[in-house]
This record gives structure tokens, C-alpha cells and sequence, in this order.
């Protein structure tokens, strides 16, 4: 599926559907690093709301750094660090708002046989979810503090 010739091998992937205030915030971030200087191993993409659309821009990358609000029933704006391993525990109250699509493109990625080396979502908690598309003031100012900490994970 992917190929590695054509593909950075570190993606930092946001998702989340902007209309929805807080529930874009992985787009944000993504919007907010696009005027950065970030070295030609790293990608960076907008994945929306999408699902299994996704599958071709995760394979065989080393590693894929997602982006993503996560209600964890915590504080406005905390940052949460996963593993895809955390998603599939359902005896926990966490809840990333796209982790079926994830876990689903990933298991995908899994079968053929192309599934990154490693997979970390960073997730802030959201506030408002209700039709808009601006970010809570408790979310944007977190961002600055998981751009940081992305581009730490990235190695940069």
C-alpha cells in the first residue's frame, strides 16, 4: 500500500471535524505547524474526519503521531499521551472521538502488512463540542504545549 520511496518517515496526523469547536483540535494543530521549519522526514496531514481514507497515509511509516481531542472526563485543555494499545482497552473511561475509525484503519494496516513501527496519539481534552469552529480558551492554550511535545515525539 504505502510507499516509502514517496513517504516522510515520521507523520504527524490531526483529525477531527473543525465544525464541532474543540472535536477540531488535531486539524488546528496541524494548521498551526504548517509555517513551522520542520526537516523532510516529517509529514504533515490533515485527516479530517476521515476513516479508512487514512490507510494509505499511515502505511509502513516509521512512526505516525496522532493528533486528536480524547475525552478523558479530565480538566479542560489536560494533554494525554496513548498508545494504540490504549484504545483497545475498554475498561477505561477514555475515549479518543475518532478511536473507531483509528483502531479500525490501523487493524487494516495490521492485515496487510503495513503498519507503522509505532503509533502515539496525543490528545487534549476537550470543553465544547456544539457547532462552531472556534477552540475554548482552555484548548488553545494548550496547543502551544503539544506542539512541543509532538515535535519532541518526532524527534525534532
Amino acid at each position: 500500500m504505502g510507499n516509502l520511496e514517496n513517504q516522510a518517515p515520521i507523520l504527524i496526523l490531526g483529525i477531527g471535524n473543525i465544525l464541532l469547536r474543540d472535536e477540531g483540535v488535531g486539524v488546528r494543530v496541524i494548521e498551526a505547524m504548517r509555517g513551522m521549519d520542520l526537516p523532510p522526514g516529517v509529514e504533515l496531514v490533515d485527516g479530517g474526519t476521515a476513516g479508512a481514507d487514512l490507510l494509505d497515509i499511515i502505511s509502513d511509516r516509521r512512526k505516525v503521531i496522532v493528533i486528536d481531542a480524547v475525552d478523558a472526563g479530565l480538566e479542560p485543555g489536560t494533554i494525554l499521551r496513548l498508545h494504540v494499545e490504549d484504545l483497545a482497552d475498554a475498561g477505561r473511561p477514555l475515549v479518543s472521538l475518532h478511536e473507531i475509525a483509528l483502531t479500525e484503519t490501523l487493524a487494516a494496516a495490521r492485515i496487510i502488512g503495513s503498519m507503522p513501527d509505532e503509533v502515539i496519539i496525543w490528545g487534549i481534552q476537550p470543553k465544547d463540542l456544539s457547532p462552531g469552529d472556534i477552540l475554548s480558551a482552555e484548548v488553545v492554550s494548550a496547543v502551544p504545549r503539544l506542539i512541543e511535545r509532538v515535535l519532541v515525539e518526532a524527534g525534532l
